[in-house]
């Protein structure tokens, strides 16, 4: 039997080498991927592994350990189950931090894309407890999660000494390896044990940050309205109290961009149907959509390339008080308020916004 590769290779009609040598040629002037076009990709992939990791991580995972209760695989299920269990306390007393998750280089990519910047305005000292108020809530928290949860932007050596929280829906953390994914970026549930616990019994030099306009702020969020739920919602404030930490506002110029929304106005039936879900499942059923996997101009589930640039601003020093009074609680929401609204409107014009935006507080 001849060689494929010897003289029978040779005796290969002209026209079928003509094709070979056209088809040799058009591959080796063909575009490589730049650089850039890699650096792109990367970012696209990264940002695609966490909107599905929290969209979707917790469901899949219920479902794939109900189906193998069914299966010869069973035990997996029912040892998970002794471990969650076992561990059902843990996301309530600190967590389980992974320190390489939060410099995980994924997370460099899914920063660029955006891109997402942290600005320090002042100094925390390592020696107090503070509350992050995170602002604006948005559809996904993105500034907030890049710059409290992963190392990206340089939180730690912006803020030496202090350890980072972002709190999240307690339901979050009862479903099965979601809640393991949380808990090693250093996310908690946003109860009253749970930021009691990092105040009181780990030590100094923790920052909670919480997400206080919450799902019912996530309904009005909308690119070029700035609407913060904030009047009524005075529980971190007393907790602040409490435990004597420092109140810290942060803002992130730029997260009400990252998603379209269809927003239902007030008193409509749709509205009613999203407050009342809210009111019973702890988040809001948003209809949203941002750019597809495409090209920017496709619809999808992706956030769209938007800066986003998180300020972090002035301690509001707090004295503890174990019951401290409604008047008192009142007084230092108030001063949270205004260093808030001074932060805002110290830096709107540097990040995107006209000197006539205005932040609108319910």
């Amino acid at each position: 039997k001849p060689c494929c590769f010897g003289p029978a290779a040779m005796s290969l009609p002209a026209g079928s080498r003509a094709s070979v040598q056209t088809a040799l040629r058009t591959l080796l002037a063909a575009r490589w991927p730049s650089q850039r076009d890699v650096r792109s990709w990367l970012q696209l992939l990264s940002v695609l592994q966490w909107v599905l990791s929290f969209l979707l991580l917790g469901t899949v995972s219920l479902m794939i350990l109900i189906y193998l209760v069914f299966t010869s695989f069973w035990p997996i299920s029912a040892l998970y189950l002794a471990w969650i269990i076992f561990d059902w306390d843990t996301p309530e007393k600190g967590g389980r931090r992974l320190p390489c998750l939060r410099r995980w280089p994924v997370w460099r990519h899914f920063r660029d894309y955006f891109p997402v910047k942290l600005v320090k305005t002042h100094d925390l000292s390592p020696s107090h407890n503070y509350i992050i108020g995170s602002h604006p809530h948005g559809i996904l928290c993105v500034g907030a999660f890049c710059n409290f949860i992963t190392g990206s932007t340089g939180f730690g050596e912006m803020f030496p000494g202090i350890r980072p929280f972002l709190t999240t829906l307690a339901g979050n953390f009862r479903l099965p390896v979601f809640r393991e994914y949380l808990m090693s970026g250093g996310l908690c549930p946003v109860t009253r044990r749970a930021i009691g616990y990092l105040l009181s019994k780990n030590g100094t030099g923790n920052a909670v940050a919480i997400v206080i306009g919450g799902a019912a702020e996530s309904l009005s969020c909308r690119p070029g309205i700035t609407t913060l739920i904030l009047k009524k919602r005075k529980g971190f404030v007393r907790m602040a109290l409490q435990h004597g930490a420092y109140l810290v506002p942060s803002f992130s110029f730029g997260e009400n961009d990252l998603f379209r929304q269809v927003v239902f106005e007030e008193g409509s039936w749709m509205r009613s149907i999203q407050q009342r879900f809210q009111k019973m499942m702890g988040f809001a059923p948003c209809v949203f959509y941002g750019r597809g996997l495409t090209s920017v101009q496709s619809r999808g589930f992706l956030p769209y390339p938007r800066p986003v640039t998180t300020v972090v601003g002035e301690p509001v020093m707090v004295p503890k008080i174990e019951d401290p009074s409604s008047e008192t609680v009142d007084m230092y929401h108030e001063m949270y308020i205004r260093s808030l609204l001074k932060l805002f409107n110290e830096n709107k014009t540097k990040y995107g916004l006209s000197e006539t935006d205005e932040l609108h507080i319910l």
